[in-house]
């Protein structure tokens, strides 16, 4: 698989990779299965995709143990990705970013991931509470500790941006360029997709100017491009698409155009919709890994092979020319 480059630390990463939130957080319980989601892990190191993207949240700690066990007898095949600055309570989430809180996370996370370095340790969300430099500077001092070889940032929700008209990525930037002047940002995670191709406007081209890793979240519009979903299927109580806006099946039906034309372009290259999805996120700059969750060992290998999808200017401008996704705030 294609390599591609990881911001200021220099740190090569396959074009796709896996993120492994579905297999304990977010999406249906019923289908979250331990050794199953062992397998899918495997099956992607295997086929190239060695970004392992978590968070201590995700469980919470689960997630973090499961690939631990994988660690354990793959360290050398994996990038590890995890987040720290989000704490699961019940019913809710509070973000914490104290310097002292976030050192003893990381310590957690190390023991449950079962080696010595993370390779990308990325704050999950800004503490309000803590002035973001000082929550950067205590994961700084995880590099210099050499528990962590680079850093890295997730967007900001970007749901009340849409609601105000604001830039939807202005609040992420501010607290990019304030961190900057502490210590090297290496990688962004974003949610980018055909649906959603809002980090094109201004964050994907702040990170390609200052040479920063793009970690393109959520490029399968969880999991609606695809194909494989149907408007009015419903959904288990605890997956967070039973109360996403763009799930509802009204607005599933009428967002059908967009997977429509994904698979249009799809059967000329003997391809999924899906595929072609992925194709597009990389294609969107050298700088970009797209970071597709699944739950399956043949989902992760058929991801891995849209980094050999080629689209052509005709398949190009066919996506462009979809409708914008629509959701219940639209």
């Amino acid at each position: 698989m294609e390599r591609r480059t990881i911001g200021a630390a220099a740190l090569e990463v396959g074009a796709i990779g896996l993120g492994c939130m579905p297999m304990s957080w977010a999406y249906s319980s019923s289908q979250q299965r331990g050794e199953r989601s062992l397998r899918t892990v495997h099956a992607a190191l295997d086929v190239g995709c060695s970004l392992l993207d978590t968070a201590d949240m995700y469980g919470p700690f689960t997630n973090e143990l499961l690939i631990g066990r994988v660690l354990k007898e793959r360290r050398r095949d994996a990038f590890v990705s995890t987040k720290v600055g989000l704490l699961v309570g019940d019913q809710h989430v509070v973000a914490n970013g104290r310097p002292g809180y976030v050192k003893r996370a990381c310590d957690a996370s190390l023991r449950r991931l079962q080696t010595e370095v993370i390779d990308l340790y990325q704050l999950h969300r800004a503490d309000p509470e803590v002035p973001v430099e000082e929550t950067w500077g205590a994961m700084a001092e995880l590099v210099s500790a050499g528990k962590v070889r680079a850093l890295g940032m997730c967007a900001v929700g970007a749901r009340a941006s849409r609601r105000s008209g604001a830039h939807l990525h202005e609040g992420t930037i501010r607290q990019l360029e304030r961190v900057q002047q502490v210590f090297p940002v290496s990688a962004v995670q974003a949610e980018l997709s055909v649906w959603s191709p809002e980090a094109l406007e201004r964050l994907l081209p702040w990170c390609e100017a200052r040479g920063v890793g793009f970690l393109a979240a959520m490029p399968l519009g969880n999991g609606f491009l695809t194909g494989t979903l149907t408007p009015g299927q419903g959904f288990e109580p605890d997956d967070v698409r039973a109360r996403h806006p763009r799930f509802t099946a009204e607005m599933m039906a009428a967002n059908q155009p967009v997977v429509a034309g994904l698979l249009r372009v799809a059967q000329r290259h003997g391809a999924s919709p899906a595929q072609v999805a992925l194709a597009w996120v990389l294609g969107r700059g050298r700088n970009v890994v797209a970071v597709p969750g699944a739950k399956r060992e043949e989902w992760a290998v058929s991801n891995a092979a849209a980094a050999d999808l080629e689209l052509t200017g005709r398949d190009l401008a066919e996506v462009a020319g979809l409708p914008s996704a629509r959701g219940s705030w639209d």
